[in-house]
């Protein structure tokens, strides 16, 4: 019987390999979420590096913020990483949600990123 950890990880790989396959050398949108905070990054898998960077531990968004576990905060981090990323030339990513649904503050964050002039 597998535990919860090895099915993450399953999970997170059967979409990884997807996305690869799908995304034409675009970079790709990670998220990670935990219990109190939420994070995301624009990543090169070709050079391997990662252009864009941007979390609810933030100092600017901090200060903001009640808690980095809520749905308005995975918003602003979405918003705050897009801008992040069109600064560094980056407008069409993949979007990789990894072991998560797309629901709650992972949807939020996607949406937000949308607006703020990501296109996936």
């Amino acid at each position: 019987m597998s535990t919860q950890q090895e099915l993450r990880n399953r999970r997170r790989a059967r979409l990884r390999f997807q996305l690869r396959r799908k995304a034409g050398g675009r970079p790709r949108l990670s998220v990670f979420r935990s219990g109190k905070n939420i994070y995301a990054q624009v990543i090169d898998d070709v050079q391997g590096r990662t252009l864009a960077a941007a979390s609810s531990l933030d100092k600017e968004l901090r200060e903001a913020l009640k808690t980095g576990a809520t749905k308005d905060s995975a918003n602003a981090v979405g918003k705050l990483v897009a801008q992040r990323a069109v600064a560094a030339g980056v407008s069409l990513v993949v979007f990789d949600r990894g072991e998560y649904l797309y629901h709650g503050r992972v949807k939020a964050l996607a949406e937000a990123a949308r607006e703020g002039g990501l296109s996936f």
